[in-house]
């Protein structure tokens, strides 16, 4: 695939612009992780003064109401995970005070960051609902009993399998809105839809079977099983592994071409293979987000810390982050080391269904932070 440094830089300013930018932002939903839980985001009333819907979506919130807590939920996952995943990046989903645009001008322009933001944001809708559906939450959804039959394995589906194609329809019409109702004829919008549905691929192409043993004294004479949805960090990871081999599309490289009843952004050089269905897309370069610029919500990364390496007591280890991964983090500064004693959570277990379990554990870490 393209990097930055193999691609023509000279395409006009102006065209970039136009086609990058969006003027609304479509992640605004976002803002709903910022509401205390006490407000219901459910209602006619309610879902009208929710900030950060687009009308469309606050059409959904009022003929949809009982899904606006996973909505919630959703917009939680997304922060936390995004914050997990660019951690030891220079810019590590900080997110703003205030306001709806919780990512900040960062979304703006239509850069890698945002195609990971959009992917991760439509997965976590996705699993967020899935698993309302999974808990027995919406009254409209409950389990995929469509996964019936005998497998090629010779084992029987049964159980509660994840309906994740309701989840998967929800995320599309809640999560895509914003774009479909400004009309797919512009660059930012065909990019966010593609990032979008290439983040729930990241889900149907890990999802996962767990499976019961019946018979005698456990002899698994007969094994019934059912489909479940990877965990989110595991989502998350996925994505951020295909971040990591982008596919950089600049405005003066591709066309908008109709492809049955949707329009697509293809390379408009017929050498250039067009992106998959799970690749991350973007338009604009992003910036180095080594100098604060708090116009464009940049932080900056000085006196901040970004790379922790976590030594366990037994038997103790060696850290797996080179020292010129701080060197590339603090942008030429350098960085200064400190040790600390963190309480994590540690030996989770997955309970069915959907919890997870964890002990606390006391760990040694070595926290580097950035010169000024």
């Amino acid at each position: 695939m393209p990097t930055v440094s193999a691609v023509n830089l000279t395409a006009p300013l102006l065209l970039l612009l136009l086609w990058a930018t969006h003027s609304t932002m479509a992640t605004n939903w976002l803002s709903l992780a910022r509401l205390p839980r006490s407000r219901p985001v459910s209602g006619a009333a309610p879902c009208a003064r929710l900030r950060g819907l687009s009308p469309g979506q606050v059409g959904v919130c009022r003929a949809r109401g009982e899904v606006m807590e996973s909505v919630r939920k959703a917009a939680e996952m997304v922060i936390e995970e995004c914050q997990h995943q660019f951690r030891n990046r220079r810019w590590n989903c900080s997110t703003t005070p205030r306001g709806i645009n919780v990512f900040g001008r960062v979304m703006n322009q239509g850069t890698r960051e945002a195609a990971f933001v959009h992917a991760l944001s439509s997965a976590a809708m996705a699993v967020a609902v899935t698993r309302a559906c999974s808990r027995g939450e919406l009254e409209r959804c409950g389990c995929d009993r469509k996964v019936r039959g005998v497998s090629p394995e010779g084992f029987q589906w049964s159980g509660c399998s994840d309906n994740l194609s309701y989840g998967v329809a929800f995320s599309q019409t809640f999560v895509d809105e914003p774009e479909r109702a400004k009309g797919l004829s512009t660059g930012r919008p065909l990019m966010n839809i593609h990032n979008n549905e290439a983040g729930r691929k990241a889900i149907l192409h890990n999802m996962q079977v767990e499976c019961k043993c019946h018979g005698v004294s456990g002899s698994c004479e007969l094994r019934t099983c059912w489909k479940v949805m990877p965990p989110f960090r595991r989502v998350g990871a996925v994505l951020e592994n295909i971040f990591n081999l982008f596919l950089l599309l600049f405005p003066s490289s591709v066309r908008l071409t109709r492809i049955g009843s949707r329009t697509a952004l293809l390379p408009r050089d017929p050498q250039v293979k067009p992106p998959a269905a799970r690749d991350l897309v973007y338009l604009a370069a992003s910036p180095d987000f080594c100098r604060l610029d708090p116009d464009n919500g940049i932080p900056g990364t000085a006196g901040s810390y970004h790379l922790t390496e976590l030594f366990i007591k037994h038997p103790p280890g060696t850290s797996r982050l080179a020292p010129d991964g701080c060197e590339l983090v603090c942008c030429g500064p350098g960085y200064r080391a400190g040790r600390a004693e963190v309480v994590q959570r540690c030996s989770c277990k997955f309970s069915w269904c959907c919890s997870v379990r964890c002990q606390q554990c006391k760990n040694t870490v070595t926290i580097h932070t950035c010169r000024v």
